[in-house]
């Protein structure tokens, strides 16, 4: 399956460019489970082998549509509320005990905590939602958002450079990748215990 979708992706990132790259950005970074190890390193892979993307193209495009993305998200939770998302959350795997904690989580961290986000897989997908929900700076969560995802993309995009030739990348070979970056793991994880699961504890 992977193969398959990295396949139709770069014989539509050939002719769909930039454009592609930041509309998938863009979903990515909705509450749609598409992981953007499989949008980035194959069009770094392709900027390297063909020259027909830049690399710095490449981080802004990603950059952008996880900004256009997370803005939907921060729209929904802060025009619609908690209400709406208590009863409606449910079907999209969000729980109540989730949404207070999540908003919890964004008035303790606030700015800083979202441009950490960005940087963790899952949690990048959902931060607009306590955002919204405690009304954060629209502005300062837009420069968070984007700072925090090109700083995501670029690392992304050094994985498919270093990546080079390898035919494996196109297979859809990610555990070869998950252990070119395995120090980079253990940073997020340490960041997500710092930044996000200890500011979502209840005071006692």
């Amino acid at each position: 399956m992977i193969k398959a979708f990295i396949d139709w992706y770069l014989s539509v990132l050939v002719d769909g460019g930039y454009s592609v790259i930041a509309l998938l950005m863009a979903v990515e970074s909705s509450i749609v489970p598409l992981p953007s190890e499989l949008v980035i390193p194959p069009a770094a892979h392709l900027a390297v082998t063909t020259g027909q993307l830049s690399l710095p193209g490449i981080v802004a495009a990603a950059a952008v549509g996880s900004w256009v993305g997370a803005s939907v998200m921060y729209s929904v939770a802060r025009f619609l509320g908690r209400p709406v998302l208590e009863r409606y959350g449910r079907y999209v795997w969000i729980s109540p005990a989730a949404l207070v904690g999540a908003e919890r989580w964004a008035a303790s961290v606030g700015t800083y905590g979202v441009f950490v986000a960005r940087l963790l897989p899952v949690i990048r997908h959902l931060i607009g939602l306590p955002a919204g929900l405690v009304r954060l700076s629209y502005l300062r969560y837009s420069i968070a958002t984007l700072v925090g995802s090109a700083v995501w993309s670029a690392v992304l995009v050094t994985v498919g450079v270093a990546a080079g030739r390898d035919e494996a990348l196109l297979a859809g070979d990610l555990h070869r990748i998950t252990l070119w970056i395995g120090a980079g793991v253990a940073i997020l994880a340490a960041l997500y215990l710092l930044f996000v699961r200890r500011p979502m504890r209840e005071p006692r």
